[in-house]
């Protein structure tokens, strides 16, 4: 990938572009450093939800439930647990916290390929921070005891890009980027571990997710250690191949009347309890997989039994799917919801 002229953006957010030399800082590193170590760090609200924390215990419809964090120094022992686990609970939801969006293509923006682009650039610059992972079987019940995994990338704000207003965001709902720091999960030992785990490259295995254009993205990347195909077709051809069976509950939306918006209002129109705190990737994925059966249930079954048929393999705003648009006001509004910065061009 070839950088083009890298010009800030006057509607974007101040974001830290990685440092080039280990010299002296200029003033406005320290600025954008300084900002890093947010105030939000000490509020006991986010250390009482921290991530740092070895596991949190929640009450949920009359059982005990974990969630379990995961850092390099157990990551290991956990992936061995869930190799035994998806074997009876083959339900996977997922979500993923990332440092936001700080890149656009050179491209014209009613191209039918910008959103592909925009996700590309994007995840090929950032790094994954967090991953949550839930499990369920095929009736929608939580794995007895731990149904839900946080594993926690190795992220340091003094050298790695990121968007301000995402790492703001994550702080305040607990993320310890201290710890991310100094045992943050090594990506690459991860996607050895990811790629033996029994959750990828099995039809059997259902992931389940809420407009993840960019989660796979990043799973993608974990996985295969490369950047992101150059075009959308195969990206969806990997995509294919390392998850055979996927369901975007966003994209099931857009099958039915009246839902509308993220997935917390959606959860709460559907009586959905949330598990642990919104933004980090555990709770996430929590409230992901009883989302999901809940609006499957409501809309989307065959007598008794859940049809997917509608609604399998597709993923919302991107692909050949009623859900894509490819005019210019379309893509401007996709812009104006970026925290985009950094105009990046590709070279193919």
């Amino acid at each position: 990938m070839a950088m083009a002229s890298s010009t800030l953006s006057t509607e974007s957010p101040p974001f830290n572009p990685r440092p080039m030399t280990m010299g002296i800082q200029s003033p406005a590193q320290n600025r954008s450093m300084s900002r890093s170590t947010s105030p939000l760090s000490n509020v006991s609200a986010a250390e009482g939800n921290s991530n740092a924390i070895a596991k949190h215990t929640f009450q949920y419809k009359g059982e005990t439930l974990e969630i379990r964090n995961v850092w390099a120094e157990n990551v290991e022992e956990e992936m061995a647990k869930i190799r035994e686990l998806i074997e009876t609970h083959p339900y996977v939801a997922m979500d993923t916290e990332f440092p936001g969006v700080v890149a656009r293509p050179v491209s014209e923006t009613y191209s039918p390929d910008f959103h592909y682009k925009s996700l590309k650039v994007n995840v090929d610059l950032l790094k994954i921070i967090q991953l949550g992972l839930s499990f369920a079987d095929e009736n929608g019940n939580f794995a007895k005891g731990c149904p839900c995994w946080q594993f926690n990338f190795k992220f340091n704000l003094n050298d790695d890009m990121f968007a301000q207003d995402s790492i703001d965001l994550l702080v305040s709902s607990g993320i310890s980027f201290d710890d991310h720091a100094t045992r943050g999960i090594d990506p690459l030992h991860f996607g050895e571990l990811l790629m033996v785990s029994g959750l990828v490259l099995d039809h059997r295995v259902r992931w389940v997710s809420f407009h993840s254009g960019y989660d796979y993205g990043y799973l993608l990347k974990l996985l295969t250690a490369q950047e992101l195909p150059n075009d959308e077709k195969g990206f969806f051809d990997t995509l294919k191949l390392y998850f055979p069976t996927i369901y975007d509950i966003k994209y099931m939306t857009s099958l039915c009347d009246g839902h509308f918006g993220g997935l917390q209002k959606l959860a709460d129109a559907l009586s959905c309890q949330r598990i642990g705190v919104e933004h980090q990737a555990g709770s996430d994925s929590l409230l992901t997989m009883t989302t999901y059966f809940a609006l499957a249930r409501a809309k989307f079954t065959n007598g008794e039994v859940i049809d997917d048929s509608k609604y399998k393999n597709e993923l919302y705003g991107y692909g050949t799917n009623h859900t894509v648009r490819k005019g210019n006001a379309h893509a401007q509004m996709h812009l104006s919801h970026s925290s985009s910065a950094l105009s990046v061009g590709n070279s193919d």
